[in-house]
């Protein structure tokens, strides 16, 4: 990471943190623009190192933006959308109609519609009545422009993560069954519609995760249920989920050996199976985003309670970071002046009502930290703008995007204006 002391401050690429939180305000999140590009490359070059006819379509749910969808044109990705938001965020920024993926698990006719006449002719299908539905409402097509659909399925794979981001089993509201029939049963039904052209498959097994085996189950059990139905697929879509660092113990997902094992063992299994190479999807979001950024607060209130604990609160809270009360998902809190003397243990928490409401406990903090000191807490660039809320009737933070020789602003803070902009008076 480029997020780094200098001159007694943390700085990313030579630019002063402190002078960004001045400039912006507070909550501020901050992201290295060269990191997520990095990113995108380095999916790009491992997976044309195999040979492979692939592509690398961003989750969008990460973080969009109109500068982060921008970005990804760029550098030659794809991306997937879960809603008409998201659809309408990718097509505002001008991103390629053909390269965008409809998701999700319950999508309306409204959305499907606003999709179609978009543009868009590719779906994923996440349940059976969503054939019939798709099939309809692509009623207006002329005969030869088909949607493209893959089937989401469940390839009943263990992973160590966390239950709310587990998503590959068979108890799931995401996805359909292999074992119960459901899959086969969409694929069939796709061959009898009008509208639709099935290209394959895809899976999501869940995130956060940090080794290849999952994976490399999935295509075991996938392949073993495409022999046994005797059905061929153009397309394999591997969804995403490569973890990421949030603190020390914490194992990024190998994404170099992690994909030469996935390939290997694809290559291997599909030659065994009779069968040439799919073209290979990947939908990497927060392992692109999530490490690019912090996110700078002002200390307000400390409050020390003897012989109880010390807490230290800041100018945000549950409402721009919401992973730690959801999930308890842990993040290292930095001072933004570097400070070599005495440590205190305190919980930093937010300023919303609720107990709840906590970035970090048991951080080791400046014994001297005072009100108006900065804080900046790591690796919140993915599911933290995009998760925020107005909770409290909090506005959601500045966004900015730094490089070598450039701070630009790429989402305003919300204006107390806009909190009730839709309120009828």
């Amino acid at each position: 990471m480029t997020f780094n002391y200098s001159a007694g401050e943390l700085q990313i690429r030579g630019h002063k943190i402190s002078d960004i939180a001045k400039e912006y305000g507070t909550p501020v999140i901050i992201y290295d623009e060269l990191y997520m590009t990095g990113m995108m490359k380095k999916y790009h070059n491992i997976l044309n190192s195999h040979n492979l006819s692939y592509s690398v379509s961003y989750a969008s749910k990460a973080f969009s933006s109109i500068q982060m969808i921008k970005l990804l044109d760029a550098e030659n990705m794809e991306l997937d959308v879960v809603s008409i938001g998201e659809l309408y965020t990718a097509l505002t920024a001008g991103f390629r109609v053909e390269d965008i993926h409809f998701h999700g698990n319950n999508k309306t006719p409204h959305e499907i519609e606003y999709a179609l006449d978009s543009g868009v002719r590719f779906f994923i299908i996440d349940g059976l009545d969503e054939i019939g539905l798709i099939d309809s409402l692509a009623g207006d097509l002329a005969p030869d422009d088909l949607v493209k659909v893959l089937i989401r399925i469940n390839p009943s794979v263990e992973v160590n993560t966390h239950d709310y981001i587990s998503t590959g089993q068979e108890d799931s509201k995401f996805g359909l069954s292999l074992s119960n029939g459901a899959a086969k049963i969409a694929i069939d039904l796709i061959d009898k519609s009008t509208h639709l052209d099935f290209k394959g498959i895809h899976y999501h097994i869940g995130s956060q995760l940090d080794d290849s085996t999952p994976f490399v189950n999935a295509i075991t059990n996938v392949y073993a249920w495409l022999d046994e139905h005797d059905i061929s697929i153009e397309i394999l879509n591997m969804g995403g989920g490569f973890g990421v660092k949030y603190v020390d113990g914490d194992v990024r997902f190998p994404i170099e050996s992690g994909f030469d094992r996935i390939i290997g063992h694809l290559k291997a299994v599909a030659a065994e199976s009779g069968r040439g190479m799919p073209h290979i999807m990947i939908e990497p979001g927060r392992s692109i985003a999530a490490e690019a950024a912090i996110t700078v607060y002002e200390v307000g209130t400390i409050k020390n309670i003897p012989g109880v604990r010390k807490y230290v609160s800041i100018d945000g809270g549950m409402s721009d970071h919401i992973r730690t009360p959801l999930y308890g998902a842990e993040y290292d809190v930095l001072p933004v002046r570097e400070a070599a003397g005495d440590r205190a243990t305190v919980n930093v928490v937010g300023k919303l009502c609720e107990s709840g409401d906590i970035i970090g406990q048991g951080k080791k903090l400046p014994a001297d930290l005072k009100r108006g000191d900065l804080l900046a807490v790591r690796t919140t660039g993915a599911y933290h703008y995009s998760m925020a809320s107005n909770y409290n009737q909090m506005q959601k933070p500045a966004v900015v995007f730094v490089g070598e020789s450039h701070v630009r602003q790429v989402i305003k803070r919300q204006t107390l204006e806009q909190l009730i902009e839709n309120d009828v008076m």
